[in-house]
This record gives structure tokens, sequence and C-alpha cells, in this order.
């Protein structure tokens, strides 16, 4: 007898390495992509020449603070972006099979 919901395709057996690298690319993913906006926000910000401002050093290592605060964001949890990356990628590798 049939399922009422109809067949279902047969379960892919997951491969626990490839889950786990999946895994991280779409983090991965999500910290460059936080970064980059990041980036953008901070580069929108207009900067002083009070003693406050950090001159030359601030311009010279502000991408590697962008950088860093989105693989920060990202490791918390970011912004949902990962899960729906994972889904495109699992999607993808079981489209070629």
């Amino acid at each position: 007898m049939t399922s009422p919901t109809g067949s279902q395709a047969p379960a892919v057996p997951a491969n626990p390495k490839l889950d786990a690298r999946n895994r991280e690319t779409a983090k991965n993913f999500e910290a460059v992509f936080l970064g980059q906006m990041t980036q953008l926000m901070l580069e929108s910000v207009q900067q002083g020449d009070g003693e406050f401002s950090g001159g030359h050093g601030e311009e010279m290592f502000r991408g590697i603070m962008a950088e860093k605060l989105g693989n920060a964001m990202a490791a918390k949890g970011g912004i949902g972006l990962a899960p729906v990356v994972l889904d495109q990628i699992i999607k993808l590798q079981q489209g070629n099979k």
C-alpha cells in the first residue's frame, strides 16, 4: 500500500566529512559577506582629523578590522545567511547525482 503523501525518494547517505565541509563553506561565505558589508559601512562613516582620529593606521587596518568583525559575527550565529547557503549547496550537490 502506498503512503497518502506519495512515495519519498530514498535518502542520500550522509557523508560526515562532506557535511562538515559544506557547513564550514556556508559559514565562511556568511563571514565574508558580513565583512564586506561592514567594510562598506565603515567607508561611509566620515573620518575626522581630530586627536581621536585613527589617522593613517586606522585607514591601513580598517579592512582587516571589517574582516575580523565579519568572522566574529558569523561565529556568533550571523544573520541567518549560512543555513540558506548550506541548503543551496546541498541542493546543487543532489542535483549533480
